[in-house]
């Protein structure tokens, strides 16, 4: 019996063994959950350990519920002579997340598409040359929103290829990409640390450095500066962007999905920041914000970066 216990404070799960509803053994994680040792509580009812009568019905029911426990999301089944009760707090977590992603990015996609399906229609009818050259140019700018959308939603799951390449693989394709909306918001985009080497996914990495630079671009000051850059610090780069905006009141937050700046303009399905982190941490890296002064002759403003183990 006593190595059968031992055997059960090592398991992740809470299990509480019973006799008819009448507690004979706590494991270690049951015991910690509800703060109550085995000695007070065998030969106890469950619900004079446990202090839930939903758990004293589960004995009699079979079956299994969730509860919430200490801040602790639990699934608890009863099978014949014990409770055991898996926290299920990520688990739940990732699936509230996943939900609340598909339903933004559903609704990101409804835009767009609405978009070119009024412009397929327009087209339908005699037009000027003019207005008709108008209707292809804002169907295309929908198509590149559209693919850019479908870009976020896949480059993340892909398998990375890395390889050894230079920071300037990556920025020279990112400034042609960006060039658009930058001349539309009068900002310039200064780049530093071309150089750099970095051991990385390529794609990946250039899917950071659209999403840090037109996150600065619509939640910094326009017209105005974004510094894109490259370091080396210890074991890893670190792949930064800073506009001259003043200092937001939380960093962390907007890093969840949905979440934008105050100072966001146009559009915008706030999952730049979250994509980013998403990729960052795929790698090994981090992703985080943060107000940084001036010095030396740098401007003030939000810097968000991540980092690239090499």
């Amino acid at each position: 019996m006593v190595v059968m216990h031992s055997v059960l404070d090592e398991l992740p799960q809470a299990i509480i063994l019973h006799d008819h509803g009448k507690v004979l053994f706590l494991n270690r994680m049951a015991r910690e959950l509800w703060h109550v040792e085995n000695s007070s509580a065998k030969g106890r009812r469950i619900i004079e350990v446990l202090r839930r009568h939903t758990l004293d019905e589960l004995v009699l029911t079979g079956g299994e519920i969730e509860l919430l426990i200490g801040g602790r999301e639990l699934l608890c089944r009863s099978v014949p002579g014990a409770i055991i009760c898996e926290d299920v707090t990520e688990k739940n977590q990732a699936q509230r997340e996943l939900r609340e992603v598909m339903a933004i990015l559903s609704h990101e996609f409804r835009t767009p598409v609405a978009g070119i399906m009024g412009v397929l229609e327009a087209l339908q009818y005699d037009l000027p040359t003019e207005m008709r050259e108008n209707f292809v140019s804002q169907g295309l700018l929908e198509i590149k929103r559209l693919a850019r959308l479908v870009e976020d939603m896949t480059v993340g799951f892909r398998v990375s290829t890395l390889r050894d390449i230079v920071f300037s693989d990556v920025t020279c394709r990112a400034e042609k990409l960006l060039q658009p909306e930058l001349e539309r918001n009068g900002v310039t985009l200064v780049v530093e640390g071309d150089d750099t080497p970095l051991h990385a996914d390529p794609d990946k990495l250039l899917q950071v450095v659209l999403n840090l630079a037109e996150n600065a671009i619509r939640y910094g000051p326009n017209p105005g500066v974004i510094i894109l850059r490259a370091t080396l610090e210890a074991a890893q780069a670190w792949i930064s962007v800073l506009d001259e905006g003043k200092e937001l009141v939380d960093y962390e937050v907007i890093f969840k999905p949905h979440q934008r700046g105050p100072s966001a303009r146009g559009y915008g399905s706030g999952m730049g920041l979250y994509i980013i982190r998403s990729i960052a941490e795929s790698w090994g890296g981090i992703a985080e914000g943060r107000f940084v002064p001036a010095h030396e002759g740098r401007p003030s403003g939000n810097e968000f970066r991540v980092s690239v183990p090499l």
